[in-house]
């Protein structure tokens, strides 16, 4: 195997090329983006799919201030001589990318971008020498660079680098504003989504509203943000989601791409896991990896043949959007989570055009965004065989693979926790601390009701129910800690009162199993001797049985005397 190394958190093309990072070509984007030519091509993908590193590419490829035979060299584009001729490094190019323009306030998210504007005047300073530009653009650039500028002169800065950069080299500007969105994105969860509004519209309705500077431009994000919000009078204006079959192989990995890479490794014994758990998402017809994933499972089976596949994505973006609307009353997210997280689909109207500020108006915008942001992707109509009519607009969506299903999962199991915060536990806690097994019973069963569970979770699922219940009450909380003979799901600790509690779970296939999983569990206790070294020091000692169908629970109390 040749010694490889990843790019992982590489976004810069020339250096992913010149320092010996593998990479899956990708270069035959170029010809697509150029057999159309749209005046402003607006990408949207999920984050980590590879939206900057592709920006790069295109920066590198048409940038008239650089050589880069060497950097494409044997790359498929290069292929296309006529094309390379014509294109390659014969335009100026103003490459923007704003993922870092974010801040708790207001002002210092501004003040973010006003240094990501004065980092652009910093890289094109020859503007300021040139003798081909006007003299009233130089005083605003030089005020931008020193990034003093005024709000009117910081909204028109786009406008005012093309339109030097045009007159200095005599030729229009290709424009590339790489996620465009993440200040949007970010300044809603901070509370001052208006104001940051106000101004990223004003920068690109400049830049890109009949601006005759350029020859084209092309904007990546998560999101489309309404026309009407932020391109309103952009002509020439077409978008490119998830949805549609344009460079639907350009970004995230192909399962051609995942194969090569895996053989390349000398992984490919991996590929059944790595499709499990990263593959599935759907762009145009084609099914995609995230490549964010790949390349970090990829990377911990080089160094460790026996890692397992963990949950990288989710450290790159948030899960906030699904936390606000469990539980919401007027929707039924909480139901067909549910159904979700049983391997089922959900069919939806999706909604194209979003606002942040509207996010939380319907539940079709928390469809919707889930949908366009990775976290559920559309069903193939193969999948579906007839059983579903779908509307224009409509969708069915599902859970792409394993590792979002464990955000999901993770998801839930937080907001239980969270919303048990708000609940009155202590009449449970009683019953269970003097042995109403009928009673606490009852209770967990209805607290079961008002969550999401689903059966894969199985004792899993029930045991993070449970400890969820015990936390923030001054207990201490074990969970399969060795005790005895084995290891028991939950003990639970009230050293100020001197008692304690064994908790064994179960899952049962049915209803009609919960009697026998329910003596099962209670069986465990004693065989597995959990409960011996609680026999001295506490005053009080209880354990339990408990077993699970769905919403339903079955306690039994164990006598203390079957397991002395």
């Amino acid at each position: 195997m040749e010694n490889f190394m990843l790019p992982l958190g590489v976004d810069i093309f020339e250096e992913l090329r010149t320092k010996g990072y593998y990479y899956i070509d990708k270069t035959r984007f170029i010809e697509e983006l150029l057999s159309e030519q749209f005046k402003v091509n607006l990408i949207t993908r999920p984050r980590r799919f590879g939206k900057t590193l592709t920006m790069s590419m295109l920066a590198d490829f048409f940038d008239i201030r650089k050589d880069s035979r060497a950097v494409f060299d044997g790359l498929a584009i290069m292929e296309n001589k006529e094309l390379c001729a014509g294109w390659m490094n014969q335009y100026p190019v103003l490459f923007v990318t704003l993922k870092d323009v974010e801040d708790l306030t207001f002002a210092d998210a501004y003040a973010q971008l006003e240094f990501v504007i004065s980092s652009l005047c910093i890289e094109h300073s020859y503007l300021l020498e040139s003798d081909r530009t006007d003299e009233r653009d130089k005083h605003f650039f030089a005020e931008l660079k020193a990034g003093n500028a005024a709000r009117a002169t910081v909204k028109n800065s786009l406008l005012i680098l093309t339109r030097m950069m045009k007159a200095h080299f005599g030729k229009p500007v290709i424009l590339l504003i790489d996620e465009y969105d993440v200040p949007l994105a970010k300044a809603y969860e901070h509370g001052h989504y208006t104001q940051m509004l106000n101004s990223i519209r004003g920068i690109l309705s400049t830049a890109l509203k009949t601006n005759g500077n350029l020859q084209f431009a092309v904007v990546t994000g998560c999101l489309r943000i309404a026309k009407e919000s932020i391109f309103t009078g952009t002509n020439h204006f077409v978008s490119n989601s998830i949805a549609g079959r344009r460079y639907q192989g350009t970004f995230g990995f192909t399962q051609e791409d995942v194969d090569k890479l895996l053989v390349d490794m000398e992984l490919k014994e991996y590929a059944p896991l790595m499709k499990h758990w990263y593959d599935g998402y759907r762009i145009g017809s084609e099914e995609i990896y995230c490549p964010w994933d790949v390349l970090n499972y990829v990377s911990d089976l080089r160094q460790d043949k026996s890692a397992q596949p963990g949950s990288y994505w989710k450290d790159t973006s948030h899960n906030d959007i699904i936390r606000s609307f469990i539980g919401q009353t007027g929707f039924n997210v909480t139901d067909r989570l549910e159904t979700l997280l049983a391997g089922g689909y959900v069919k939806v109207k999706l909604c194209d055009d979003l606002t942040y500020d509207l996010v939380h108006g319907s539940e079709e915008n928390f469809w919707s965004i889930l949908y366009l942001t990775g976290y559920l992707t559309g069903m193939k109509p193969e999948e579906l065989s007839g059983r579903e009519e779908l509307e224009p607009g409509e969708a069915c969506l599902k859970i792409p693979n394993e590792e979002v299903k464990t955000i999901f999962s993770e998801t839930v199991v937080e907001w239980f926790r969270d919303n048990m915060r708000d609940t009155n536990r202590q009449p449970l806690m009683a019953a269970l601390w003097e042995g109403e097994e009928e009673k606490a019973s009852a209770m967990l069963s209805e607290l079961l009701f008002h969550t999401i569970s689903y059966h894969n979770y199985k004792e899993d699922f029930y045991q993070a129910f449970l400890t969820g219940i015990f936390v923030g009450l001054g207990y201490a909380t074990e969970n399969d800690r060795e005790h005895g003979l084995g290891r028991p799901d939950l003990v639970v600790k009230d050293k100020e009162n001197r008692r304690a509690m064994i908790i064994e779970t179960k899952h049962a296939k049915s209803g009609s199993a919960l009697d026998r999983e329910c003596i099962a569990a209670v069986d465990q206790i004693a065989v597995q001797k959990y409960a011996r070294e609680y026999l001295d020091g506490y005053k009080t000692l209880v354990c339990y049985g408990v077993a699970f169908y769905k919403k339903t629970c079955r306690i039994r109390r164990v006598d203390i005397g079957e397991i002395m």
